[in-house]
């Protein structure tokens, strides 16, 4: 029997056939990419609104995160990591509270150090391509180095007014981008079936 009797057909072994419990479900995989790209499309149309439930998340985020870390330090053994630890945690909790109190004032802050981030990266990757070999792919490591330097340079040269649209923005890309990919996995896996 020909050994190309079997191509399309799941064999014992093979890399796809952890994805068969997928397959069953692409429609709901594809659901799921469309409400992603909806809500992105709504978070571009209102960047402000998406700004503030971006900074929300993080706020949620620090919360959740402080309250782990006390809990975290009652575990420790000796005092000075349990102070330490419980501190840390203090920290967070509050830092989460003052996001939601001053959801503006957070956005600023966050705002301020990805544009920072954006600079740093972007001279980073510059440095990086000036140190590579002849023959590897340099000037595309340059390139997105100069995009990312650029877009950092942007949100800073406009800030803080900037802080009321960049997150907004950045996570509106992010969810449309979710959702397309999404989409495209539901997509695929139905014509595998």
């Amino acid at each position: 029997m020909s050994n190309t009797a079997n191509i399309g057909t799941s064999a014992p072994g093979r890399a796809d056939q952890g994805l068969e419990p997928l397959r069953v479900k692409w429609g709901w995989i594809v659901a799921l990419g469309v409400v992603f790209l909806i809500a992105g499309l709504i978070a571009l149309g209102s960047v402000v609104m998406a700004t503030v439930v971006s900074v929300a998340v993080v706020g949620a985020m620090m919360l959740l995160s402080g309250i782990a870390e006390i809990i975290n330090a009652f575990g420790m053994k000796s005092w000075g990591k349990f102070f330490l630890w419980a501190l840390l945690g203090a920290l967070y909790v509050v830092a989460g509270i003052v996001t939601f109190q001053n959801p503006l004032l957070a956005a600023t802050v966050l705002t301020l150090m990805l544009g920072v981030a954006l600079i740093v990266s972007g001279f980073l990757r510059i440095f990086l391509a000036t140190q590579m070999a002849e023959g590897a792919p340099w000037v595309w490591v340059a390139l997105s180095g100069v995009i990312t330097l650029l877009v950092g340079g942007m949100i800073l040269a406009r800030w803080p007014v900037s802080s009321l649209f960049v997150l907004g923005i950045f996570l509106g890309i992010d969810l449309v981008f979710a959702g397309i990919g999404w989409i495209g996995m539901g997509l695929a896996l139905k014509h595998r079936t």
